[in-house]
């Protein structure tokens, strides 16, 4: 009997443990996306591709990394670590296969806002060289990456934040002219914050409202202090990169390995300077000491969150809105979903995790993804290689690169951006295809460039909300459909001598509260048209089209055309159309149903979901004698019939 017992035990443990077991391992799979792409890696077709582009992604992951840490306002090496660590947990929990992920200048622009108001380069004089900081850097330097580390960590929390709340479902209000022109104004200002390096001017550090246009006043009142050296190296820099680029990408077909100029630019660059001196001779600005090896991880300062909490939401937003679009190409031009919310808690822990290891804030770059998809990646293992790489330029190559000048650096990030740039071919489009979208992407971009990203991306998306709320409830349907199949099964059940009227009218759209009360208006004056009117029905037809309910007649008009339209009628509403509905627009469908019935008007409601029936049912008394709900206007019909109160099929309205 014991036996027994615990054969019946040892049953039901298993058959509760199981559920749980499964449950476990599918949140694991959803939760960490690498489960479950790399246990069907296959290593002959696709680790070769994958090597190729993950060296081609290191090359830029460096050049990037170098050039973002100095736009981010801090030392370069810190650069480095910031294409390091956040590829790595992006590859572990995110889900496109094709985004590199690492540092991005629109989340280093606003990182420096933060790091250049805690941290001003005027306190360097305050701070001296210490031999106990880490990496043998100054305290300064150790302060302003502090400053980038903790807007890193609070960016990184406010997206795992929006995991937690399930907001990725949010982001359809992000629409593509909004983000085109927040990137498209972002990429005008990185290329601003570089002016002072292509043209080797010294010059304060300006921001803010109008900072835009403060720099290049600044510029202009300064032109003679302009290094002609620095300009024309920054000159044969961009042309040499968009001329090298511009033949790789016509000739990639033919070629296998694409030709990485960045590496060959900074490498040649670096030689030349040396062998010159052009730093003491041109007096060129260079990179300077780039210390070897990671520094062990330490805590980013949390004193100083509350005074980063404007830049952290920035760089959660801007950030997480330009990687989602680069995620959501990806998916879609390779067939592989995405999880909107995923991509929220990939992002978030690539910026919280790398914080505590000295890097600035991340984001997926459509350069490095656009390398990738030129490079034929197929997985993920590409960044992981890329990884590999960056380790070794941060152990063996970094102190190397001690005299690439810093207008060479600018010159890569300016030709790096030249996909943002070239957004602005997008006004065309939206010109031809929707004026308001053309409105809204011009203003986005311009309130982009005299503010800030963050600033230009909430204005687009509250213009856009607006417009929504202004257009949705004046939104005609003008366009009249024959319902051949409809008249036909009216005209087998009707009866010849048939007077009364039945009109049959399609809801079309969602619905809610934007558009409830002209739904009822369009409808009321619709009934009272047919009840005080004796024009003939084909006649009504054509005074209606032009309002947002349009009748159709059903055919048979032209023979009753001298018959008056009688009081009592029958209204069918096809919800076929009706997708969705908040209380506002139940509340209305009940009112409707309500006034029709105090005006003899019978109501019959064809095609409604089991959730819109149980809503009006709870929210008004309707009545229980009569069907009211029906699956199809014919079964509406036949019912009509059969109580004898059929009259003319007079037309179809659209909602």
């Amino acid at each position: 009997m014991k036996g027994a017992k615990r054969k019946k035990k040892s049953v039901l443990w298993s058959k509760m443990l199981t559920p749980h077991c499964e449950d476990f391992k599918q949140w694991c799979r959803r939760r960490l996306p690498i489960l479950e792409w790399a246990t069907h890696y296959n290593l002959k077709e696709n680790l070769l591709p994958d090597t190729v582009s993950g060296i081609m992604l290191a090359v830029q992951q460096v050049t990037q990394g170098l050039a973002f840490a100095v736009l981010s306002s801090v030392h370069p090496v810190f650069g480095l670590y910031g294409s390091l660590f956040p590829a790595i947990i992006y590859a572990i929990f995110g889900m496109g296969r094709h985004v590199a992920t690492g540092t991005f200048a629109l989340t280093s622009l606003i990182s420096a806002n933060a790091v250049e108001r805690l941290v001003p380069l005027s306190s360097r004089n305050l701070t001296t060289q210490s031999n106990t900081s880490v990496l043998g850097l100054s305290d300064f330097e150790m302060q302003r990456i502090g400053i980038a580390a903790a807007v890193s960590f609070l960016g990184g929390v406010i997206q795992v934040a929006m995991f937690v709340l399930q907001l990725g479902s949010a982001t359809f209000l992000l629409t593509e002219p909004v983000i085109s022109a927040m990137t498209t104004g972002a990429a005008t200002h990185v290329v601003t914050s570089q002016v002072k390096y292509l043209l080797g001017i010294k010059m304060p550090y300006i921001s803010g409202p109008l900072g835009f246009f403060y720099i290049y006043a600044y510029v202009f009142e300064n032109i003679k202090s302009v290094r002609l050296e620095a300009l024309l190296l920054s000159l044969l820099s961009i042309v040499v990169l968009v001329l090298v680029k511009e033949l790789n990408e016509q000739f990639k077909r033919k070629i296998k390995i694409v030709l990485p100029v960045d590496l060959v630019l900074i490498i040649t660059a670096s030689f030349t300077c040396y062998c010159t001196n052009m730093e003491n001779i041109y007096g060129l600005e260079v990179v300077g000491h780039i210390p070897k090896g990671i520094p062990p991880p330490k805590a980013p300062p949390m004193n100083v969150l509350s005074a980063v909490i404007t830049e952290a939401f920035g760089v959660a937003l801007v950030g997480y809105v330009a990687s989602l679009a680069l995620a959501q190409g990806s998916a879609k031009k390779f067939k592989y979903s995405i999880d909107d919310n995923q991509e929220f808690l990939a992002h978030g822990l690539s910026n919280v995790i790398p914080s505590f290891f000295f890097c600035i804030p991340s984001a997926a770059a459509m350069g490095r993804t656009a390398g990738l998809y030129s490079t034929g990646a197929k997985t993920q293992v590409a960044c992981l290689i890329s990884c590999i790489f960056v380790l070794i330029v941060i152990y063996v190559i970094g102190p190397l690169l001690y005299w690439l000048p810093m207008c060479v650096l600018a010159s890569i990030i300016v030709v790096g951006l030249k996909g943002m740039l070239i957004q602005f071919r997008d006004l065309k489009k939206y010109w031809n295809v929707d004026k308001i979208d053309w409105g809204i992407w011009v203003s986005t971009y311009i309130f982009t460039i005299c503010f800030a990203a963050n600033v230009g991306l909430l204005f687009g998306v509250v213009c856009t909300i607006a417009i929504v709320i202004g257009r949705f409830p004046r939104e005609k349907t003008l366009s009249i459909k024959n319902m051949k199949e409809t008249e036909f099964k009216v005209k087998t059940e009707m009866d010849d001598e048939t007077l009364q009227q039945v009109k049959i009218i399609s809801i079309n759209n969602p619905l809610v509260f934007l558009n409830a009360k002209k739904f009822y208006t369009d409808l009321m004056n619709i009934i009272e048209k047919e009840n005080a009117s004796n024009q003939p029905l084909d006649e009504i037809s054509k005074c209606e089209q032009n309002t947002l309910l349009n009748s159709l007649s059903n055919g048979n008009c032209n023979e009753e055309a001298t018959q008056p339209c009688l009081n009592k009628c029958s209204l069918i509403l096809d919800c076929s159309g009706l997708t969705f509905s908040d209380y506002s627009g139940v509340s209305m469908l009940v009112e409707v149903y309500m006034d029709c019935k105090s005006k003899s008007v019978d109501v019959l409601l064809v095609h409604c979901t089991a959730s819109l029936i149980k809503a009006m049912k709870y929210c008004g008394n309707l009545d229980s004698e009569k069907p009211i709900f029906f699956e199809s206007v014919s079964t509406a019909v036949s019912n009509i019939c059969s109580n004898k109160n059929l009259s003319k099929f007079s037309d179809h309205s659209e909602i």
